[in-house]
């Protein structure tokens, strides 16, 4: 039997597996985190009969979908069925509506238990919205720092300690400079990045407080929320810092290593920075580049651009909650989860 179940309840269904049945163009566009995508119409059945609905009528409509999907159903009851064993099934289209319903029929006439999410990826689409307008339960702490002294590493390791770390570079794949997306994916959309996030932010309330990396309001062209942004702003500051050279090495690693496959990208990523730093030394720094000489690259870069931009102290400084060497990256997680966890708990006695 198909069951009614809303976002809230979905969300907390253990092992639920939900399932996107809308197109394959709206899932990859944004869709509930982790659900699969298996569409009732594709993109261009679901043109075609929206046409017929256009130009014939409903019945009609109808009549052409049945149509096409009715081939598929005894391999797609075989997939939900091999799905029902592993957990509780859930559906959703755009707005809980034929599409959904159609497939919680099928499912239930061949005796599989499936739920069905009422109002469809537009309800969940609310329930991101509604907690993004409200303030976060959590308290924050920001790892401010220079460029490479491996703030996105210390996210790792922390979450690998099981501490409450946000990596908004990772769920915004973008690193948040011209040089963000070489060796990436493309980014996900805005509403596909405000799901991932959510996703991660309710995970997170129990611990009261999670940990991010400073950013500006925008990640590539991904826009953080406003409600996240001013808790950053009054949040905890953490500041991280290490040698230089210990920061070339680390952005040789992410950027280039010991392959050329990032030369392209590296390139015109240089070359987006004449206007700041000349022609001519873009010129020279490309030609470095073209020979692997990328320590020549990234030390001028990071003296001459990036730490005037961003003006970060290369060592403790006063006007920080906590200053940490991360030279060690896994002493640094360690050494920020427990002054965090001391401070909150001297602040809740």
């Amino acid at each position: 039997m198909s069951k009614e179940i809303s976002v809230q309840e979905a969300l907390a269904l253990p092992g639920a597996k939900l399932i996107d049945v809308r197109s394959e163009s709206e899932h990859a566009e944004a869709t509930i985190p982790g659900a699969l995508s298996m569409p009732i119409l594709r993109d261009n059945e679901r043109a075609a009969v929206g046409t017929t609905y256009k130009q014939m009528g409903v019945e009609d409509a109808m009549f052409l979908g049945v149509n096409i999907v009715s081939p598929r159903v005894p391999e797609m009851v075989k997939e939900y069925q091999e799905l029902a064993r592993g957990g509780p099934v859930v559906v959703f289209c755009w707005r809980g509506g034929m599409r959904s319903k159609s497939v919680a029929s099928v499912l239930e006439a061949a005796g599989i238990p499936v739920y069905r999410l009422v109002g469809g990826y537009k309800a969940y689409r609310r329930y991101v919205n509604e907690y993004l307008n409200c303030p976060l339960s959590h308290k924050v702490a920001v790892i401010h720092g220079l460029t490479g002294v491996g703030k996105t590493e210390v996210l790792h390791e922390l979450r690998q300690i099981s501490a409450p770390a946000v990596d908004l570079e990772g769920l915004a794949n973008n690193r948040g400079s011209v040089f963000g997306q070489i060796g990436l994916a493309p980014q996900p959309s805005q509403k596909m990045f405000e799901a991932l996030l959510v996703r991660d932010l309710a995970f997170w309330e129990p611990a009261r407080y999670i940990i991010v990396e400073c950013e500006s309001k925008r990640i590539g062209r991904i826009f953080l929320p406003a409600v996240l942004a001013e808790a950053m702003r009054a949040g905890i500051r953490i500041l991280a810092y290490c040698s230089i050279e210990t920061r070339i090495e680390r952005i040789k690693r992410i950027y280039g290593g010991d392959c050329k496959e990032n030369t392209e990208g590296l390139k015109a990523a240089v070359m987006s920075l004449a206007q700041r730093v000349g022609k001519k030394k873009v010129t020279e720094l490309c030609q470095f580049i073209e020979c692997g000489q990328l320590d020549e690259v990234v030390r001028y870069l990071l003296i001459n651009y990036y730490d005037p931009l961003y003006k970060y102290p290369s060592h403790p400084a006063a006007g920080y909650d906590l200053n940490v060497d991360t030279t060690d990256v896994g002493k640094a997680a360690e050494t920020i989860k427990d002054f965090l966890e001391g401070c909150l708990l001297s602040r809740s006695k």
